[in-house]
């Protein structure tokens, strides 16, 4: 990873520039000339080599919709020649981005592929996984641009420090690690209720967001402890079952505590990411009383509900701690799919389960609009055009969706009505009635600016801090 500041862009391009979408039906105003010669003259290479990921595309692709040669594209990211004006104009038409997004100038953080642990790898193209890793830098640059303005909770993670994990602040087993974890966060030994929300609560980015469109199944999830904060990108396919998708945020826990050196992949660490996620959401002390002597899939199905984890992996447990044989293991695998086919045993989607949506981008960002920051501010300090800057957020913009995405289907989870979103302490009537659904009232003072924030908020050391207690 590396941390890129250069030249400030000297002219900016026209605010024409940054169209909610490219739809055929909006006008589109001209840019003007100077403005690309601008971009030219600041170029960043890395920047276009990420806009092309995050565009899906391949360097022959880019070249063809300009007509130049794989070549100049290859020289122009590697920085040994520079676009001309008019490639510039060019890149901004065919990667869907602003013609400022490849001047340089802002904060970068450079990730590696390696840096990644995705869970599907063999699955995962390489070009789409290019895009997962160009989506998690775009995601850290949002989180610097709110962190500027709110206080998000402080990292909570043993061992990490600044893009780094050490391997010597929790056990090297699965199991004891994921034990220590529980003790940390003063967990207990019960049934975690809301996963994700603890995880945010410890400082953790997560995020629910179809970025690569219907090829984002492809990703299915992936996480990286090498940047600033943890990073942790759940994918819209698991949400449609909310057991397994608490499953797989505990497996990408796993994977920033056990495994600073990732090794994508590779199967070893999977394993024990499966493991330290078994043990997190079902701690096998507590657990193996409550299992049933004979394989009973009803009585998996009320611990099912009980521990918030799918009947596969109580079946799984029940077979790691000796109650079952290795056939009634593969017998109730074979009944319970049966049953599935009756439309029996059926997934319960995320939506149902606000605690388990990601939520802290979207109210840090609330919160600093309800102070003055709009959305269009932070599409333009980001250089990304406005649906891009809402499908990062988790969040629709306008009801049109991110070019990246074409439009593909978005989780309706990630819309959850303004009454479920968690509360903290509200300290006064005002806040009350925020929380049931008035908007927030900034007021010019200081000293009354705590009371109009709204519930979830507070004024601490000149910055907004977000709350996440829900």
């Amino acid at each position: 990873m590396r941390y890129r500041r250069s030249r400030k862009l000297a002219a900016v391009t026209s605010s024409s520039e940054h169209t909610m979408d490219n739809r055929p039906d909006q006008q589109v105003m001209p840019v003007d000339p100077a403005s690309y010669a601008a971009v030219a003259a600041a170029f960043d290479p890395a920047r276009l080599t990420q806009a092309r990921r995050l565009a899906g595309m391949t360097k022959k692709a880019v070249a063809d919709a300009l007509g130049v040669s794989p070549v100049a594209v290859g020289q122009w990211e590697a920085g040994t020649h520079p676009p001309r004006p008019d490639h510039v104009g060019g890149l901004s038409d065919s990667l869907r981005v602003p013609s400022a997004f490849f001047a340089a100038g802002r904060p970068y953080a450079r990730l590696e592929s390696s840096a990644a642990h995705f869970r599907s790898l063999r699955k995962t193209p390489a070009i789409q996984r290019a895009m997962a890793i160009a989506f998690t830098e775009q995601v850290w640059e949002l989180v610097y641009a709110l962190e500027k303005r709110v206080q998000l909770p402080p990292i909570d993670l043993p061992g990490f420090s600044a893009g780094e994990v050490s391997k010597d602040e929790m056990p090297s087993t699965p199991g004891a690690a994921a034990q220590e974890l529980r003790r940390r966060w003063s967990l207990g030994t019960d049934r975690i209720p809301k996963l994700v929300r603890t995880m945010e609560r410890h400082g953790i980015v997560v995020t629910l967001t179809p970025f690569a469109g219907p090829a984002t199944k492809n990703v299915d999830a992936f996480s990286t402890s090498h940047l600033p904060r943890p990073v942790v990108v759940l994918t819209p396919d698991r949400a449609d079952d909310v057991y397994r998708h608490r499953f797989t945020a505990a497996h990408e826990l796993g994977h920033l505590l056990l495994h600073p050196d990732a090794a994508p992949g590779d199967l070893q660490q999977e394993r024990e990411a499966d493991a330290f996620a078994a043990e997190l959401l079902t701690p096998a002390a507590v657990i193996t009383p409550l299992l049933p002597a004979r394989m009973d899939l009803h009585a998996l199905d009320r611990l099912s509900k009980e521990w918030g984890v799918a009947v596969e992996s109580l079946i799984y447990r029940c077979r790691e701690v000796g109650v079952i044989s290795e056939p009634a293991y593969r017998r109730a695998f074979q009944r319970l799919n049966q049953l599935r086919q009756l439309n029996l045993f059926g997934p319960e989607p995320v939506s149902g389960y606000p605690g388990e949506v990601p939520m802290l981008l979207r109210r840090a960002f609330e919160l600093a609009e309800a102070n003055g920051l709009s959305p269009r501010d932070l599409a333009d300090e980001l250089k990304i055009k406005l649906p891009r800057c809402g499908c990062c957020l988790g969040r629709k913009t306008q009801g049109r969706s991110c070019g990246w995405c074409n439009r593909a289907r978005r989780v309706t989870a990630t819309s959850a009505p303004a009454r479920l979103l968690p509360t903290a302490v509200l300290k006064s009537a005002r806040l009350r009635r925020q929380a049931c659904g008035e908007p927030p009232r900034i007021s010019a003072a200081r000293g009354a600016a705590e009371e109009s924030l709204g519930p979830g908020h507070e004024l601490t050391s000149g910055k907004l801090l977000v709350i996440q207690n829900g």
